[in-house]
């Protein structure tokens, strides 16, 4: 029995810390139970010699229940744990409450300018997708705490964020005229005011063929050999003069290669004849910047030679530059629209992106055409006129469209009679030129499937000349050239 009590002692001093409600349990849980609490009698006899009354009992019935009382302690353990994990759980929860709060009345701030705009079927789709997956994860975040506090304040956060999200829902699947649609027709319409603009009124009678309409197809390559700079130089341009009333450069062929990393380059090779070119003989070199830094350093892969300049994309900026051949004088003009890519920004790419190919110089029977992205039209397809007035020795752009074709969906583009087309990767072996964009009616067409052979998988530049009809590209140090049919 001594044993016993220093037992009960000993627990009950170790377990000291314990609440008071759970001793009480404790002492509750060790009780007997009704039906083990009964009356016994004892019976004895009278001792007749001493006048005492001696009897027997049986105090098994009042033995400490021990394994049952280590039972009940180590269920409050497990129980004290759980609560002390609820209530961590519920610090947390609590602290997580304010910012909730702030993101909703955040979000509600922000869709209140577009709850007016739906009142008048304007709004932005896009904005409207980013405010819905935004919202849908609040919700999720919300249920978590509601789940473990449910107080009044949860249940207000969570009916807020619900009634938002069916709000902006209703707002995306909404028929009315939404400003994607607004913006498509502005486009449309001013597509065809700069054409209107722009197309000389004799322009179909003077080039029969653009009469026909798109480009049919193309031949296989009708010319085909490795860059007189070597295989290695896997960047650049070539071409045939592109002004048919060039003086002096008629029939000279070009290279421009990119000497440096396959991003810069600053000079430019020109043969007087095809077959000058195709001996790679009697060539005459320019040097139009002084170093693959300087501020007149070509960038990219697209350059064109049109009468007595080349025309290319000036380093590190949105300005196209001119370099005259004669006076080694180089002009520049800054291109439209907002934020105009440049330094990789919008490269062309499909299978597999072209370093610094954000702009591109390109000439047609209609002169001399910049193809590029902006910011402004999503990293889409913009083409703009570029021409040169020989009075004022100024560059000018004159007249620019933008596309809905992106610009990092093609490998690369081209201008022929006033189209511009697109070309994608098919395989190592193939292009296909898949979109075409009429300024002269602002349509696009995005079934095409005219192919291209190659013999590397590579496309650094393509580019359509008006004065033999060809296409001329630069396939990773190959120098290839098509004939096209319309």
């Amino acid at each position: 029995m001594t044993k016993l009590k220093r037992l009960v002692r000993l627990t009950v001093e170790k377990r000291s810390g314990l609440p008071v409600l759970s001793m009480l349990l404790l002492l509750l849980l060790l009780l007997p139970s009704s039906d083990e609490v009964c009356a016994r009698r004892v019976l004895g006899r009278r001792n007749l010699d001493s006048g005492l009354c001696q009897c027997r009992a049986d105090s098994s019935m009042w033995a400490f229940p021990a394994e049952k009382y280590m039972s009940v302690l180590e269920q409050l353990d497990t129980c004290r744990e759980s609560l002390t994990d609820l209530e961590e759980q519920l610090v947390v929860s609590g602290q997580h409450l304010p910012q909730m709060q702030d993101q909703v009345a955040n979000v509600t701030s922000r869709l209140e300018p577009y709850q007016y705009l739906h009142s008048r079927g304007l709004y932005t789709v896009l904005t409207l997708r980013e405010l819905s997956e935004e919202l849908n994860q609040l919700e999720t975040d919300i249920g978590v705490v509601h789940r473990q506090i449910n107080s009044n304040q949860t249940q207000k956060l969570h009916k807020e964020v619900s009634t938002l999200l069916k709000d902006v829902k209703k707002m995306k699947t909404s028929d009315t005229i939404n400003m994607k649609t607004v913006r498509d027709k502005l486009r449309y319409l001013k597509n065809n005011v700069e054409s209107c603009k722009s197309i000389p009124k004799d322009f179909k009678g003077q080039n029969k063929r653009c009469f026909k309409g798109l480009i049919t197809g193309f031949s296989p390559p009708v010319t085909s050999k490795v860059s007189p700079h070597g295989k290695d130089k896997l960047s650049g341009s070539w071409g045939k003069q592109a002004q048919a009333d060039s003086d002096g450069q008629k029939n000279s062929y070009w290279v421009q290669p990119l000497l440096n990393t396959n991003i810069y380059g600053n000079t430019l090779r020109v043969y007087r004849t095809y077959e000058d070119f195709m001996a790679s003989s009697n060539q005459q070199d320019f040097t139009f910047s002084p170093s693959f830094t300087d501020a007149k350093t070509l960038e990219g892969p697209s350059a064109v030679l049109y009468g007595e300049a080349l025309y290319y994309h000036c380093y590190r900026s949105a300005d196209i530059c001119r370099f005259d051949l004669k006076t080694n004088l180089v002009t520049r003009a800054t291109l439209p629209g907002t934020g105009v890519g440049f330094n990789n920004k919008f490269p062309y790419c499909y299978y597999d992106c072209r370093p610094n190919s954000d702009v591109d110089l390109e000439a047609d029977e209609m002169g001399l055409w910049a193809i590029y992205a902006t910011v402004g039209n999503h990293g889409n397809l913009v083409v703009s006129r570029v021409t040169w007035d020989s009075q004022a020795q100024t560059l000018n752009v004159t007249r620019t469209w933008e596309t809905r074709q992106f610009k990092k969906s093609a490998t690369n583009a081209f201008m022929a009679c006033g189209v511009l087309y697109a070309t994608r990767y098919v395989d190592e072996f193939r292009e296909e030129v898949f979109y075409a964009f009429n300024t002269e009616s602002g349509r696009e067409d995005n079934s095409l499937t005219l192919p291209l052979e190659k013999v590397s998988k590579g496309v650094a530049s393509l580019s359509y000349n008006p004065t033999d009809q060809q296409l001329y590209m630069y396939n990773d140090g190959y120098l290839l050239a098509y004939q096209t049919h319309f």
